[in-house]
């Protein structure tokens, strides 16, 4: 069974920039796409980025459009998110995962596997 680690997370002022990492501990033939999610206090949990992990197609949420950029090093079994032009309202914990559906879909219930989270605060 497939772990995810993230790491990355941390305080920067607004109009910054962090990347977050997700290693995952051996390659699963299973996981066809890669999901970042972000949870902030009393708020559900929403997708913000993901990639098809076969070919490298990525997607992105609104509010992060133009801003995060999700990219993989199939070499490392890792996935990256390159959040730019942060803002207060990015201020989340941010969560990777797996998923065994190539469609890469939004909802949190089509990923299976989840790392433990790295915090990131704009202020």
């Amino acid at each position: 069974h497939v772990q995810l680690v993230e790491s990355g997370g941390g305080s920067v002022q607004a109009g910054g920039s962090l990347r977050l990492s997700c290693a995952a501990s051996s390659y699963t033939y299973n996981t066809k796409c890669m999901g970042w999610f972000r949870q902030a206090p009393g708020k559900e949990r929403e997708r913000v980025a993901a990639i098809y992990s076969r070919g490298g197609s990525t997607y992105y949420d609104e509010p992060v459009k133009d801003r995060f950029t999700i990219s993989q090093d199939n070499a490392k079994n890792t996935v990256y998110l390159q959040m730019n032009s942060l803002k207060p309202e990015d201020t989340a914990m941010y969560y990777c995962a797996a998923s065994r559906d190539a469609l890469c879909h939004t909802s949190r219930y089509n990923y299976n596997v989840w790392g433990q989270g790295t915090q990131v605060t704009v202020s």
